[in-house]
């Protein structure tokens, strides 16, 4: 039998797979089993900062695994010590968990935001407002968390204790938080699942007012728009603000799982041994990986980001077929004229590997793609938009 007809046979029917079986790659490369070559805009949602075989990255954690592959957290492990430190350096954090996905991450932001409201203000202070179109995970929690029912329908009743609002209606959300007992207002800066729409600068600094003015945590969910993706090293940067809690995954790991969350000030302390764990949290190996792709993402880099952003906007904005393109740095969705479903089929078959948020294309490619590598998947993201094809 196939590897795809393998797949179907033993493995659990919840993704909706395209018909490429990648069995390699090479930077912005990726190769199917049959040898095509495709310039990758997915980076495997976003994971793949610096690419696939990245050296450095490689070296890191080839010296972790055959030095000490895991320890647990009932003893000291340098690696994750030093990933929590330079986080804290470049962020202003004062203490880091580590864990395993971006839905973990939430969660741990989430009992956080909890056990904080409830010490300082009582037990009944635990809703949390977020936004509607929002995505925060798949477990029963962080899905209640998620503004979107479509992801709700199948999995009630979810945790309680969650509100939403729109993005942009700072009064829905004064209303709220008028009329409930709140711990916490968590959002991305950029709903990425939600169609790659960034909020407005205005808005966020409304919300962030507000939870001063109310003594109310603000949670931010960098999971996809963290670790240089947006162009800064984390999105909430730049809006100017200053959460309580940051949660990250996905680039961070560069393709091995690992997930952070970040506590600043008012948070740093609250939680005390056996109030959160993980088996498999600040692994030495996916530390090591870690730690030598935030080390890389400085200004200079960044900067690079930037260049790269404006270089699709400048080729894409106005071209045939697109009704607009939302999104910060490399974190990108075109709305298309056309199916979004026929777009990606027509890169697909001519060696390009977007995906798709809802109703638009999503580009997501590594962070240090080439500009000549770029330029050809710009070219052929192009001919897929016009009407012709």
């Amino acid at each position: 039998m196939s590897i795809k007809e393998l797949d179907k046979k033993y493995i659990a029917n919840t993704y909706a797979r395209f018909p490429i079986e990648i069995v390699r790659g090479e930077g912005s490369k990726l190769y199917d089993d049959a040898g095509k070559e495709y310039i990758d805009m997915g980076t495997g949602i976003g994971v793949s900062v610096f690419g696939v075989g990245d050296k450095e990255w490689i070296e890191a954690v080839t010296e972790q695994l055959t030095t000490l592959q895991h320890t647990s957290n009932l003893y000291y492990s340098s690696p994750c010590v030093k990933l929590a430190e330079i986080l804290c350096e470049k962020t202003g954090a004062k203490k880091v968990f580590f864990s395993n996905s971006g839905a973990e991450a939430n969660e741990c932001a989430i009992k956080a935001a909890r056990k904080y409201a409830a010490e300082k203000k009582g037990a009944e202070y635990y809703n949390i407002i977020t936004l509607n179109n929002s995505f925060h995970g798949r477990t029963i929690t962080t899905l209640a968390a998620t503004g979107q029912e479509s992801f709700h329908k199948d999995f009630l009743p979810l945790t309680d204790g969650f509100l939403y609002a729109d993005a942009g209606d700072i009064e829905g959300i004064k209303h709220l938080v008028n009329d409930n007992k709140v711990a916490a207002i968590m959002f991305e800066v950029v709903q990425g699942e939600g169609g790659v729409v960034p909020l407005d600068k205005a808005f966020v600094e409304e919300v962030k007012a507000l939870c001063e003015k109310e003594d109310i945590l603000l949670v931010v969910d960098e999971v996809q728009t963290g670790n240089g993706r947006t162009g800064a090293l984390y999105g909430y940067m730049k809006y100017g603000i200053n959460p309580d809690i940051v949660s990250t995954a996905k680039g961070i790991g560069g393709g091995l799982p690992l997930g952070a969350t970040m506590f600043f000030e008012k948070t740093e302390n609250v939680y005390t041994p056996g109030t959160h764990g993980s088996t498999f949290g600040g692994n030495p190996v996916s530390c090591a990986g870690a730690y030598s792709i935030i080390k890389r993402l400085d200004d200079a880099f960044l900067k690079s980001v930037e260049e790269k952003h404006d270089y699709i906007i400048n080729e894409l904005g106005n071209a045939e077929g697109v009704n607009g393109i939302t999104g910060l740095g490399l974190m990108l969705g075109i709305e298309t004229k056309k199916d979004v479903n026929e777009v990606l089929k027509y890169c697909q078959e001519n060696g390009v590997l977007p995906i798709k948020a809802k109703n638009k294309l999503r580009l997501l490619p590594p962070l240090n793609i080439s500009f000549e590598d770029l330029e050809k998947a710009v070219g052929v993201i192009k001919n897929a938009l016009r009407e012709e094809i």
